[in-house]
């Protein structure tokens, strides 16, 4: 496994774990949507979340949850431009990640000093994304979704999750090999056309996806798979959420993407301390 990347400039370590928080800007997530309408507080948002141990931002300008409605490229960077500005001279050493399946807003937000490109689609969405990212030699989360944002959740069907899934990375990781590009960071697309049962097998098997060779990052923040055993909602599955990230990181996760940061370095730091007896 990669220990560390060199991303625009910038040192991304996997010695111990990585928090990812979300930044969202969008008017319709799931858990925070139009939480933050203007740019002081989405400073403020950042500002504490780094505080808390944040290494990486993650910024999105269009939502991905179940049914959402469908933004254009056009739209993204609208939304992105001041925020994302503001984000980077206000954190020049923080990595800032850009969540986008559109090629063209990934080039956006590059040349505005975006360090990530996080694609929920893995490339499947935009033909063009692979050869962006690699042009750039930015690195990439790459995750996989069955169908889209629209469809995903429209009773998601596999054979066997684990190995559909891990083909899937493989074709991928080829595609990027022969591009001579390996920044990559592996995502399972939690609830991403996933049933519960498919989100739990997907965890328990964090550990062959490592085996790929990649770092993997595991989103499971307030996700319908922790509200729908421990009957939580989005605002209430904190707990939940700690429960999952702590396996994840038994399981290999080098990347935490979540909601409240403080909670998941703390994991992180316990579960670091623990491996370390």
């Amino acid at each position: 496994m990669y220990e560390s990347y060199l991303t625009n400039g910038k040192q991304l370590s996997f010695e111990k774990a990585q928090v990812m928080a979300i930044i969202n800007i969008t008017p319709d997530s799931f858990y925070d949507g139009g939480k933050f309408s203007n740019i002081s507080d989405i400073i403020k948002d950042a500002e504490m979340k780094v505080n808390e141990g944040a290494t990486i931002l993650d910024i999105g300008a269009a939502s991905s949850r179940p049914d959402a409605t469908e933004v254009t490229a056009a739209e993204e960077m609208k939304r992105l431009y001041d925020p994302l500005k503001e984000l980077r001279n206000h954190f020049p050493n923080t990595f800032i990640s850009v969540d986008t399946f559109h090629a063209e807003v990934a080039e956006f937000a590059i040349n505005m000093g975006a360090d990530i490109i996080n694609d929920i689609s893995g490339g499947e969405l935009d033909p063009r994304m692979l050869e962006t990212v690699a042009k750039h030699n930015i690195v990439y989360v790459m995750m996989h979704m069955q169908g889209t944002p629209q469809t995903m959740q429209h009773a998601p069907h596999y054979h066997d999750v684990v190995k559909e899934v891990s083909n899937f990375f493989k074709n991928k990781i080829a595609i990027c090999e022969n591009l001579g590009y390996d920044k990559l960071l592996l995502d399972v697309g939690f609830g991403f056309g996933k049933s519960t049962e498919h989100n739990y097998q997907l965890l328990a098997a964090l550990k062959e996806f490592a085996d790929l060779g990649y770092p993997v990052l595991a989103g499971l923040s307030r996700k319908s798979m922790i509200n729908h055993i421990i009957h939580t909602s989005p605002v209430t599955a904190l707990n939940g959420t700690t429960v999952l990230n702590t396996i994840a990181l038994q399981n290999g996760a080098k990347v935490l993407r979540v909601h409240d940061v403080k909670e998941a370095k703390q994991a992180i730091d316990l579960f670091e301390f623990y491996k370390g007896i």
